[in-house]
C-alpha cells in the first residue's frame, strides 16, 4: 500500500514501506517515561498511514485517548478497519486545532508525527508546530521522525529550527537502523506556543 501510495503522490506519502515496531517504540517513548496519570493519557497521531505507530500506542498504554488525523484516503480506510471504532480525521493536519476543540480536549500528552517534511513547509508549516506546541500539556511531547539522510536536507534542516523556536528543547534521537530506511527521531518538549 505504501508504495502505491508513494508513487500517487510522493510528497504527501514520505515511505514506501511502514514505520518499523523499533521506530514506533521511539516514537512512544517519552509517553512510556512519563509519570503515572490519574486519567488516560492523550495521544494524537499526525498522519498515522497504515498503523505501526498506532499499534505500538495501543499495545502499550491501551486506555490511552487516540486521536489519528489522516490526509490519505486509502490509508484512512486501512487505518480505520485495522482498528474498528478509532477516532479518526480524514484531511490534512492544519484540522488539528478544530478537532481537539470538537473533543473537548484541551492538552495533548504526546504528539506523534510520521508527516514528510513537505507538510511544515512555509507559514502552513509554522501554523502546525504552533498549533502543536499550544494543545500540548506542560509534560507533554512531540515526537517527528525522518530519515537519517534527509535531516540535513534545507526543509529538515527548517523543520528543526521550527521545532526549536516552539518548543525550549528539542532532542534527536541515536538512528534507528531497524527500520528500513533508518530513521531518527525528534523529541520536543517545554512547548513555546508563542514561539519566542
Amino acid at each position: 500500500m505504501f508504495l502505491r501510495e508513494f508513487v500517487r503522490a510522493p510528497l504527501r506519502t514520505a515511505s514506501v514501506v511502514p514505520s518499523s515496531r523499533a521506530l514506533a517504540e521511539r516514537m512512544i517513548a517519552p509517553l512510556l517515561a512519563a509519570s503515572s496519570r490519574a486519567d488516560a493519557p492523550v495521544v494524537v497521531e499526525l498522519g498515522p498511514g497504515t498503523g505501526a505507530v498506532t499499534a505500538a500506542l495501543r499495545a502499550a498504554v491501551p486506555e490511552l485517548r487516540y486521536l489519528g488525523v489522516e490526509l490519505n484516503p486509502a490509508m484512512a480506510d486501512h487505518l480505520a478497519a485495522r482498528f474498528p471504532g478509532i477516532d479518526l480525521v480524514r484531511g490534512p493536519a492544519s484540522v488539528l486545532p478544530q478537532a481537539l476543540a470538537e473533543r473537548g480536549l484541551r492538552e495533548v500528552d504526546l504528539v506523534v508525527s510520521g508527516l514528510p517534511w513537505q507538510a511544515f513547509a512555509g507559514s502552513d508549516g509554522t501554523a502546525l508546530v504552533s498549533a502543536i506546541a499550544a494543545h500540548l500539556a506542560p509534560s507533554g511531547a512531540h515526537t517527528q521522525f525522518t530519515y537519517r539522510w534527509s535531516r540535513w536536507a534545507p526543509p529538515g534542516r527548517r523543520q528543526h529550527r521550527e521545532l526549536q523556536r516552539f518548543f525550549g528543547h528539542v532532542d534527536l534521537s541515536p538512528t534507528v537502523w531497524p527500520n528500513v530506511p533508518p530513521a531518527v527521531v525528534y523529541t520536543a518538549t517545554l512547548p513555546r506556543p508563542d514561539g519566542v
